[in-house]
């Protein structure tokens, strides 16, 4: 199991994306990586990554064209996107970011300024990583002090439904599917049932209902669950 950020890198020149994975790694972010554009789009459904660092020529796809379909998928809206590439004029950079790219790198650039960059937009884009309390609508969790509350009033959540809130809490707004949490909040390699996730989450929506209050946590059709923000 892991609450580390994971980056999809589609980069078709092979030593440059093997670098860029190497730091991304060490950086301490798990990583996805691919060559193809058209590869990226099945990526980015199936892995559902927290930030694409995306490179503007690749295969079969642009990097233009991946960041306007990613734009135009309402779960993916809010996808953060950084563009890499060898154009460095002032149009070019403008139309990357009319597209809907969060940031924009232009080569050569140096391993070190791509990470600060990964670093800076998660900052805005996951709040729980920069800082000890995540905050969604009326829902706070101290990550720090392991407390979550509703309104100000403290919740009472076993380990397993605090990690699944967690992993919500630090995508919200995003359908996530059952085998994505069973995945995010058990593990790879664990053996649980994926219906253990239904259970769980009846579980958590009892915790965060108690009094009455409105469910937060959205079932959505043949996908799986989302946490409203």
């Amino acid at each position: 199991m892991s609450d580390r950020a994971k980056i999809l890198i589609v980069e078709d020149d092979a030593p440059l994306a093997d670098l860029l994975r190497w730091h991304v790694t060490q950086a301490g972010f798990d990583c996805v990586q691919t060559a193809d554009g058209e590869e990226a789009l099945l990526l980015i459904e199936e892995e559902r990554p927290d930030l694409v660092l995306l490179d503007w020529m690749i295969e079969n796809i642009s990097g233009i064209e991946v960041c306007r379909r990613i734009r135009r998928k309402a779960d993916f809206a809010s996808l953060p996107v950084i563009m890499l590439t060898a154009r460095s004029d002032e149009d070019d950079r403008l139309r990357g970011l009319e597209t809907g790219a969060d940031d924009y790198i232009t080569k050569p650039f140096s391993p070190a300024e791509v990470i600060m960059r990964i670093r800076a937009v998660l900052r805005r884009s996951r709040p729980a990583m920069s800082g000890a309390v995540i905050q969604v609508g009326a829902i706070s969790m101290d990550t720090s002090a392991y407390t979550v509350t509703r309104d100000d009033v403290p919740i009472q959540l076993g380990p397993t439904e605090y990690r699944l809130l967690r992993y919500f809490m630090e995508r919200p707004g995003r359908a996530l599917s059952r085998m994505q949490l069973l995945d995010g909040v058990w593990g790879r390699e664990s053996d649980i049932e994926i219906r253990t996730v239904d259970v769980h989450i009846r579980r958590l929506r009892s915790a965060l209902n108690i009094g009455g209050k409105s469910d937060i946590i959205r079932t959505v059709r043949a996908v799986g669950y989302a946490i409203n923000p």
